[in-house]
């Protein structure tokens, strides 16, 4: 089974200047889990996932290192997301973004997130985005082609 039997092609993109608020707005409201990052050409130069917008909220450890207590009230911690409402894309984006061809095997795009640790790829055709694959569409695809679960 090639990526383009399954992957979506309705795929939204996001600039890298984009802010993180306006990036959570669309997870959120889109009920999507990452977005690729491109520039004014189209190209892929990363991705956001819900991953990405969580982590943001949590200290570097150098950050926790050096002050501790500032990062051990968790309610607090909360509000860190309104102190980084306005930072761009390009500070918490993953970087390392392996994108896949439409006439890739799937499995060749499980085996590289699993190696990636990723769960989303961007498929790239002629250097633009025409769609994501994700893990959940791969293996949904392989039990119903071999347990012909609907």
């Amino acid at each position: 089974m090639k990526i383009r039997e399954i992957m979506e092609t309705s795929v939204i993109t996001i600039k890298k200047d984009t802010k993180y608020e306006e990036v959570a707005k669309i997870l959120y409201e889109k009920n999507i889990s990452g977005l690729p990052v491109i520039d004014d050409a189209g190209k892929v130069l990363g991705v956001v996932s819900e991953k990405d917008i969580f982590k943001v909220l949590y200290p570097f450890y150098q950050s926790y290192y050096e002050q501790p207590v500032l990062y051990t009230n968790f309610e607090n911690r909360e509000s860190k997301a309104t102190e980084i409402r306005n930072q761009p894309a390009e500070v918490f984006m993953s970087k390392n973004v392996v994108p896949i061809s439409p006439d890739d095997p799937i499995m060749q795009a499980g085996s590289l997130m699993l190696s990636r640790g990723v769960s989303r790829l961007p498929v790239v055709e002629d250097g633009k985005v025409v769609g994501m694959v994700s893990r959940k569409m791969i293996y949904r695809a392989i039990l119903r082609e071999n347990f012909k679960f609907e």
